[in-house]
């Protein structure tokens, strides 16, 4: 296990190549999600405890570093993302701070339901780079797929969401974790949105169970429910992205339409006359569209209206 607490750099979405550093031991944590890719959670926590040494885990990163140099693997983040939550760490800030005499960013993914405490906020507005979650602004919604420890109380939370974007100066983004027939409906999403743009992130992404959940029943929703999600956000003026899992290549034309197709539609769907455009710049046809629709790579989802193409989502 000591072994792993800093691991990569690995591909990431948001974060480019990014060095992982895992401050919690595995499932120490606020939230028993019922998506979680990692399992129920072993010990559920809301107090700060003191977990590994920072100065250790800095020296992990010192040496992941010096390793990746050595093998010309490039990194853009060094990225605090436990196998728990990881402001329940009383040295994150202390760890924050040794991290960045390396000259990487430093980002910071934390589930929020400590940010209602000064401190927790304190030790996040080190870090360049930070995610909330916001999966729902319904507490009975929020106890069935969150299962949040006792002492979060949800409303504390979402004031300390508030109050952290109005004091943090960095990169703040927020993701939202759709779960089919617990928060994926139009009166959640809405709420979502609106209490997403009142606090003004950079981008607001959503997310979809793409590897076995803690609960065996949790699926995530489908295109046609993924796509309203990502236009209502749109419709708030929100700057939307999808993370289902894909890490892809850039987004401009690399000499492959399938894979560049898939590549955009990953992250976010495609309107038909910006397909129609992309193929113009790539020197392609619709025919090329046609058979990834014939092959099930593609679907296509109407809104407003107009239609969009998305990436055909995973199924277990």
């Amino acid at each position: 296990m000591e072994k792993t607490r800093v691991f990569g750099p690995v591909p990431s979405r948001r974060l480019g190549k990014s060095v992982g550093i895992n401050n919690i031991p595995p499932k120490i944590c606020t939230y028993s999600c019922v998506y979680c890719q990692l399992g129920r959670s072993l010990k559920m926590v809301a107090d700060r405890q003191v977990y590994y040494d920072p100065n250790d885990l800095s020296a992990e990163a010192e040496e992941k570093i010096k390793n990746a140099g050595f093998n010309n693997e490039p990194i853009d983040y060094l990225t605090i993302v436990p196998d728990g939550e990881p402001t329940l760490d009383i040295n994150l800030g202390k760890l924050i701070d040794l991290l960045k005499p390396s000259g990487f960013k430093v980002a910071v993914i934390t589930n929020s339901t400590l940010l209602n405490m000064p401190d927790v906020r304190q030790d996040l507005s080190k870090a360049d780079w930070v995610s909330v979650k916001i999966d729902t602004l319904d507490e009975k919604i929020w106890r069935k797929t969150d299962r949040p420890h006792k002492k979060v109380v949800f409303d504390s939370m979402l004031n300390g969401i508030s109050a952290f974007s109005r004091e943090y100066s960095g990169h703040l983004v927020t993701e939202t974790m759709l779960v089919r027939d617990l928060n994926d409906d139009i009166e959640n999403l809405r709420k979502v949105a609106e209490f997403i743009r009142e606090i003004r992130p950079s981008a607001a992404y959503l997310s979809i169970p793409t590897r076995p959940p803690a609960e065996k029943w949790v699926e995530g929703p489908d295109e046609q429910t993924v796509n309203r999600a990502y236009q209502i956000f749109r419709d708030h003026s929100l700057t939307t992205e999808y993370l289902i899992g894909y890490e892809g290549n850039e987004f401009a034309y690399t000499g492959n339409i399938e894979a560049d197709i898939l590549s955009i539609t990953s992250v976010h769907p495609m309107r038909e006359d910006a397909v129609k455009a992309y193929l113009k710049k790539a020197g392609g046809t619709f025919s090329a569209i046609e058979k990834m629709l014939k092959e099930n790579k593609i679907v296509i989802s109407e809104y407003n209206n107009d239609r969009f193409y998305l990436r055909k989502l995973m199924k277990r």
